[in-house]
């Protein structure tokens, strides 16, 4: 077939435009840059439009996936067209994109292209594949499974690195040591990341293994040393990445036959960091590359960092290995937050946010989502994005309404123990007091809201509750909440304290 010249007219290279803008906005920037930003409008001939993709593999799912869609792109800016044509030509890879956006990098294509076959590859029936693999990396392939290593004039090949900069992930550049909100949780982990954003490969300190929950910082403590050694001019050959792209990637290097570059290209970096060690459960061809190359960085003196959810010892289905050589280093856990440092956070990301937010809203939050940080973070900035859309004060109710979703997921059965536990806290005094024979103001008023509370939001009984608070006679209890109803109706302070503590404990 012939194709014509109009490709290169100003309104067919408009519409060629806009149609790509509509696929990324209808399909989301992630999918674009996966899967359609390399294509190349070659022609048009008569009705049909050809496009050309550099590989077979990106071909047959653009096809599949996208091919209806982008017919019916092209039909709705050009009405003579009736069929969109898409091929391969390997010579002319990623070329057009390269006057107007950058390639895109082999890893999100290795990512969503095998992100199916990983999980049979590695711990199934096709782990042969990976079976016999020579330390050189030396797998053929099928043609048809081989992807495309041609890049623009003047760039890399696609897939290279130079100093493990094209494999690693961006860093996130919130994610600082300044914004990183300390506490007793979380103290000692700091500590050894600052120690090694400042002085890289220390003795005892490589390598760096952190561990803890989800929400609890271990991602921004590992992007907060990659931004430190940018800072400080050592941040040439600082690779990032999750474990799960760590697989990918390999995996994508065996179907490029392209291994020993992949060797040769993550062993050039200074300081690498594995985010999510744990995923690399059972699979065990893409533990033994990871341990080969953590021994060749280890021995050459360059930096090692890894997080997981469980310490090395707790990591079940972890080589033995690869599980003593994580050991061997600084080992420091992330433990749950405390409710000082979550009101921190709150405090800290309150004044970023430069919206007034009252205290007791905060103390609402921290008081009830302590699940992780990241699920009290989302819900603040909601609050925040809703007083800010609607030009609302933020208020206890405000907050009630807003996130009435995410409180009732944390909402649990009341118990007198967790009334007492929670009010000595908020009056800052010891719980032993609550059952003690103290009088002092200071211990007998926090002790009657705790009575009263007791009697608003269980179902026990006045003698059952008086028994609770050091074996009180029903009539103290019935004292108590008298008296804390009195000084709700003339205190707006105090009534607002009581009102503050019934909210974070009802149910």
């Amino acid at each position: 077939m012939t194709l014509s010249r109009d490709s290169a007219e100003p309104q067919i290279a408009t519409q060629w435009a806009r149609i790509r803008g509509r696929l990324q906005a209808d399909v989301g920037d992630v999918e674009y840059r996966t899967w359609l930003r390399q294509m190349t409008l070659v022609g048009i001939d008569g009705d049909e439009v050809t496009v050309y993709l550099p590989s077979r593999f990106l071909r047959d799912w653009v096809r599949t996936h996208y091919g209806e869609k982008i017919t019916r792109l092209w039909q709705q800016e050009n009405s003579r067209i009736r069929r969109v044509d898409i091929r391969v030509d390997r010579n002319h890879a990623a070329l057009a994109e390269s006057v107007t956006e950058p390639p895109v990098a082999p890893a999100p294509l290795a990512q969503r292209a095998f992100s199916q076959e990983a999980s049979s590859r590695e711990g199934s029936s096709q782990e042969a594949f990976f079976q016999g693999a020579s330390s050189q990396g030396a797998f053929p392939m099928p043609v048809s499974a081989q992807t495309s290593t041609a890049s623009p004039p003047g760039r890399p090949p696609v897939g290279s690195m130079r100093n493990g900069e094209d494999v690693a992930g961006p860093l996130d550049p919130r994610f600082t040591f300044d914004s990183f909100i300390v506490g007793k949780p979380n103290e000692f982990a700091f500590a050894c990341a600052r120690r090694v954003a400042e002085q890289p490969s220390s003795q005892g300190f490589n390598p760096l293994f952190l561990y803890g929950g989800v929400g609890l910082g271990k991602t921004h403590l590992m992007h907060a040393i990659g931004i430190e050694l940018s800072r400080r001019g050592n941040g040439r050959g600082v690779a990032y990445m999750s474990a799960e792209t760590f697989m990918y990637r390999f995996i994508a290097a065996i179907r490029a036959q392209s291994t020993l570059e992949f060797k040769d290209q993550l062993r050039s970096v200074n300081v690498l960091m594995i985010d999510d060690l744990q995923f690399l459960v059972g699979k065990d061809n893409t533990q033994e590359e990871f341990f080969h190359t953590f021994n060749a960085l280890v021995d050459a003196g360059k930096q090692i960092v890894v997080s997981a959810d469980k310490s090395p010892s707790e990591i079940s289905g972890l080589g033995d290995r690869l599980r003593t050589r994580l050991g061997c280093g600084m080992v420091a856990d992330l433990h749950a937050t405390t409710f000082e440092l979550r009101i921190s956070i709150l405090e800290a990301k309150a004044q970023r946010a430069g919206t007034p937010v009252p205290g007791k809203v905060l103390e609402l939050l921290a008081h009830r989502i302590t699940s992780n940080v990241r699920e009290l973070e989302g819900a603040f900035n909601r609050l925040i994005a809703h007083a800010t859309l609607f030009n609302r004060p933020i208020t206890l109710e405000t907050a009630q309404e807003v996130l009435h979703d995410v409180l009732r997921a944390h909402d649990k059965r009341v118990t007198i123990d967790e009334i007492q536990k929670r009010v000595a806290e908020h009056y800052h005094m010891r719980l032993s007091d609550m059952g003690s024979a103290r009088r002092a103001r200071a211990v007998a008023r926090p002790r009657q809201v705790a009575m009263f509370l007791a009697k608003q939001l269980t179902a026990r009984s006045l003698p059952e509750i008086g028994k609770k608070f050091g074996n009180r006679d029903h009539t103290t209890v019935m004292h108590a909440v008298t008296r804390v109803t009195e000084l709700m109706a003339t205190d707006v302070n105090f009534a607002e304290d009581v009102d503050l503590l019934r909210k974070m404990l009802e149910s």
